[in-house]
């Protein structure tokens, strides 16, 4: 019994670690101009902040893409710019500001070769 105790506070001190951080990031991202991701239209010109959680180098057709998770406490968008296989300062946990239009590519929110700045 005491186990099962144990691990359920464990798992709900996780879970709250995790809410307060989304919204300590929902916090930190708001501003003038700028729109949750779980707001973001798709097809429509957006700007968006958030911290980058993954950077990972995925070739598409025999071209090199670079491919990064951004999450800004109310979900996650898949950055990709094509034909780059590095850029300088793009690294998990950093921190930026994308404008583009968002679509779909197999069923998942992507932002393609999006305007970015570095916060």
């Amino acid at each position: 019994m005491a186990t099962k105790s144990r691990l359920r506070r464990t798992i709900s001190r996780w879970a709250s670690t995790e809410e307060a951080e989304a919204r300590d990031l929902r916090r930190t991202f708001a501003g003038s101009g700028v729109v949750s991701i779980s707001d973001a239209p798709s097809r429509t010109p957006v700007q968006l902040r958030g911290t980058l959680r993954t950077v990972t180098l995925r070739p598409r057709g025999g071209v090199p893409a670079l491919e990064a998770e951004l999450y800004d406490g109310t979900g996650t968008l898949t950055l990709i710019w094509l034909g780059r296989r590095r850029i300088a300062g793009i690294g998990p946990g950093r921190a930026i500001e994308v404008a583009g239009r968002i679509g779909e590519h197999d069923g998942d929110r992507v932002l393609f070769n999006p305007r970015y700045e570095l916060l």
